[in-house]
């Protein structure tokens, strides 16, 4: 448990551990031994967080990511998180934003794309330095960061809340993602025009995502592009006549649209 690949045992000890910590029975001694295992633990886990920082400094971060989601890749439902997200969220270690605008009735409170579904898209996608991935309603910029860094596409993300546009770029340029950009901006008013790829995990709904798909479907005209759902949404996408999906849809998974 304290050799540093073994994350899995860890996160479960520590989650044990602090449920335990919880209860008043304990005895002094055996609290106060407790509650030093849980800051060895989490002292291994912050020295790995560290070292995969560096290897994504270095420009290994692709390799050492992608071992550790093929070491990680448990099945879950659509939307729990597991272990693989405890080491991402750790990696990225994104300052803790203040508190959210107001959003329109249409607009889905933000959650972060499982890790899992993440690796799924980079690893299905065949991204290539050509492509320009655009994650709509970026939130916090899991897709995004983790795109650029697992491939060589110029990646941006678009997301409503600026403090949340400001965490991401901190942790980009803390990282050294230099093929990440975020925009602060309502997507609706945003120039997709580079956009190859698109990234949606039902960031909205209603007429705010007609407006997008009407949008991208003008953008399609004139070029091939991609869409990436998850959620939700990936059932209007499914009807819309300009997409053919690679594959079945299900919105337990990510789904690949091609435009036609």
């Amino acid at each position: 448990m304290r050799n540093p690949d073994q994350l899995e045992r860890r996160i479960d000890a520590l989650e044990q551990l602090e449920s335990w910590l919880f209860h008043d029975s304990w005895s002094p001694l055996l609290r106060q031994k407790s509650e030093a295992l849980v800051a060895e633990l989490e002292a291994i886990n912050q020295r790995l967080f560290q070292t995969i920082r560096h290897d994504i400094r270095q420009g290994r971060g692709a390799e050492t990511l992608r071992t550790w989601a093929a070491s990680m890749s448990g099945t879950h439902a659509e939307e729990s998180y597991g272990s693989l997200d405890t080491l991402i969220s750790g990696v990225l270690d994104f300052k803790e934003p203040p508190d959210a605008i107001d959003l329109e009735p249409e607009m889905v409170f933000y959650q972060p794309t499982p890790a899992r579904h993440i690796f799924d898209f980079i690893e299905r996608a065949s991204l290539t330095h050509q492509d320009v991935v655009m994650d709509l309603g970026a939130g916090l910029g899991h897709v995004t960061l983790l795109t650029a860094i697992c491939t060589a596409a110029q990646c941006v993300g678009i997301e409503l809340q600026p403090a949340h546009v400001a965490s991401a770029r901190q942790c980009a340029d803390e990282l050294q993602v230099h093929n990440a950009q975020f925009i602060a901006q309502d997507v609706r008013e945003a120039d997709v025009s580079r956009g190859t790829v698109f990234y949606l995990y039902t960031p909205f709904t209603g007429g705010i995502l007609r407006t997008v798909l009407d949008t991208l479907k003008r953008e399609a005209e004139s070029r091939a592009i991609r869409l990436c759902t998850l959620g939700p949404c990936t059932t209007v996408v499914a009807n819309e006549p300009w997409l053919k999906p690679d594959g079945a849809c299900s919105a337990k998974r990510t789904v690949l649209f091609r435009s036609v």
